[in-house]
């Protein structure tokens, strides 16, 4: 039998904290066992009829409704966590497993509702409906409990996935660690191995070199140019020289001779 989805009914609540993995198996162990502690005492309390007995039926009540959200929402977390290694019976089976889950979670309230019904109305029918309300709500936490444990021992949810993803994650981070010691090994060796730039060789200017014959007509240009400097400066300073006629008669002594 497959019962009327109501999930659109109930308003999604962003939680101000995040809610770790794996804390709805132990929730649900308290969801199942404070219902039937409830349907106990009140089983009991038709014959004893104390006040007492039912303040404790209250008591426990409220905190089942407590317990019950905490159950809905870890359930939700460990849902999404594995549901995409899920088979596809095992996201079937995990899709009505949250549907009665969250009957589950407004069951509570129904019967707490019941409850202070049949403590206002002094009436047996209003009280044999409210037990036959809360046996169904334990009969109902009961079928839970077993398709939650078959999800869990036929389909590994958060056992087998989480171990298979955990040993994936732990192999790649060994792989990882590999691939970047052996790429530092190869730039090492690579760095050692390379081969410097060959290196840029300076070659000297040639020095402008003047042949020999070339130096010697230089000589021998400076030696003329020298000498008639020489000429010009001495003939600058030198007075001209005046020379006397000697006399156009200039009679000789004639010596006579034997």
């Amino acid at each position: 039998m497959t019962l009327p989805d109501i999930t659109g009914y109930i308003p999604k609540i962003e939680l101000p904290f995040d809610i770790p993995i794996l804390l709805h198996p132990p929730i649900v162990h308290f969801m199942v066992a404070i219902p039937v502690v409830i349907l106990l005492l009140e089983i009991i309390n038709l014959m004893m009829r104390k006040k007492a007995v039912g303040g404790v039926s209250y008591f426990l009540l409220v905190v089942t409704v407590v317990v019950s959200a905490a159950a809905y929402f870890t359930g939700l977390v460990d849902g999404k966590e594995t549901y995409s290694v899920l088979s596809d019976a095992a996201k079937e089976e995990l899709a009505e497993h949250k549907l009665l889950g969250t009957y589950l979670l407004v069951a509570p309230v129904v019967v707490l509702f019941f409850k202070l019904i049949s403590s206002l109305m002094n009436s047996a029918l209003v009280k044999v409906l409210y037990l036959l309300v809360l046996i169904v709500f334990v009969l109902g936490i009961f079928q839970q409990g077993k398709d939650g444990g078959e999800l869990v021992y036929e389909h590994g949810m958060n056992v087998a996935p989480l171990k298979t993803l955990d040993a994936k994650i732990f192999d790649l981070e060994e792989e990882l660690e590999e691939a970047q010691e052996e790429i530092a090994e190869n730039e090492k060796k690579s760095a050692e191995t390379a081969t410097p730039p060959p290196a840029i060789i300076s070659q000297p200017v040639p020095e402008e070199t003047t042949p020999v014959e070339t130096i010697g007509d230089t000589v021998e240009q400076v030696v003329e140019a020298v000498k008639t400097e020489v000429k010009t400066e001495v003939l600058q300073y030198t007075e001209p020289v005046q020379v006397e006629q000697m006399p156009e008669a200039v009679q000789q002594v004639q010596i006579p001779t034997h």
